[in-house]
């Protein structure tokens, strides 16, 4: 690779070196990504957006492909589904599931089985679940991504869960404290950040919830380098403070930190402020997290 130079002028933006270094870490790591979901990634991460909120995906596009040309990166072959039609990122459910009947103790079903969604089938059931079930529905998640079916195998099989984690949001004021973060740091070390952006029991089935999650992360840490070559430090996730009290995160060692301002990621002026407060909850997955994510490495 070539010897990143000081500064890169694209668009009427100026990226610096480092912000340069970071993209092209993004493409290192992110190896199962498209290069349209490079762009998105690369657009959030940099906060790369239109003043009504949506990403610069195209112009991303556009200096990926220059930055390639300048022996910087090495993008992945182009991908063609041979159709123009652009595909809508909220899905609605095709078939109507019916909620698990399961009740009683998550003892009475244990071990419980975690399935890394990978084929069709497995795609189209997640999507439709979520989207009948989840209070915010399904929208499909640019950046990196692995999202898991729960099931019990007793008395008979079925699925009781559905977890998705995701790229971590670019600023949580709270979390960037809590670690210690500057702008810089930040940059180079939140590939290492995952969130859990999607989490729903199926079942009223006492500690379900929290057994689900610590069984899923057990496989998170295996899956996530093995998809995308970069080991997961901190599993980040955000509770919506008047809808849930977020027990089963906690039942499962997450830590709560703070909340956030409410004004979610496309509140450019601050409209929103407030509005939709969320309880920000972290769980280590190695140790000395802070001093890792904050340095790079212990010390």
């Amino acid at each position: 690779m070539d010897t990143i130079k000081e500064h890169q002028r694209f668009c009427d933006r100026e990226f610096t070196a480092q912000d340069v270094l970071m993209i092209r870490e993004i493409v290192q790591t992110c190896k199962g990504l498209s290069r349209l979901e490079l762009a998105h990634t690369v657009c959030e991460l940099l906060d790369w957006k239109r003043p009504g909120g949506g990403l610069k995906a195209r112009e991303c596009r556009d200096l990926l492909d220059r930055l390639e040309s300048q022996g910087i990166l090495r993008l992945p072959e182009k991908k063609s589904n041979g159709s123009k039609t652009v595909v809508k990122r909220t899905v609605a459910a095709a078939t109507e599931h019916s909620l698990s009947a399961f009740t009683g103790s998550v003892e009475d079903y244990l071990p419980l089985q975690v399935e890394l969604v990978q084929n069709k089938r497995q795609r189209q059931l997640f999507r439709e679940l979520v989207s009948q079930y989840h209070y915010l529905g399904y929208a499909m998640p640019y950046g990196a991504r692995l999202q898991y079916l729960v099931y019990v195998d007793r008395p008979s099989r079925e699925v009781v869960g559905c977890v998705q984690f995701s790229s971590p949001a670019w600023r949580i004021k709270v979390r960037d404290q809590w670690i210690g973060w500057d702008d810089a740091n930040r940059k180079l070390r939140l590939q290492h950040v995952v969130n859990n952006s999607r989490f729903l029991v199926l079942a009223r089935v006492d500690n379900l919830a929290s057994k689900m999650l610590s069984g899923v992360m057990r496989h998170l840490r295996v899956d996530w380098p093995r998809q995308y070559g970069v080991e997961p430090w901190l599993v980040e996730t955000m509770v919506d403070r008047q809808r849930f009290h977020g027990g089963c995160y906690r039942a499962a060692n997450f830590q709560e930190i703070g909340q956030t301002s409410g004004r979610g990621r496309m509140d450019r002026t601050h409209q929103r402020h407030g509005a939709e407060i969320k309880t920000v909850l972290l769980y280590p997955l190695v140790k000395h997290v802070k001093r890792k994510l904050a340095a790079g490495g212990e010390r």
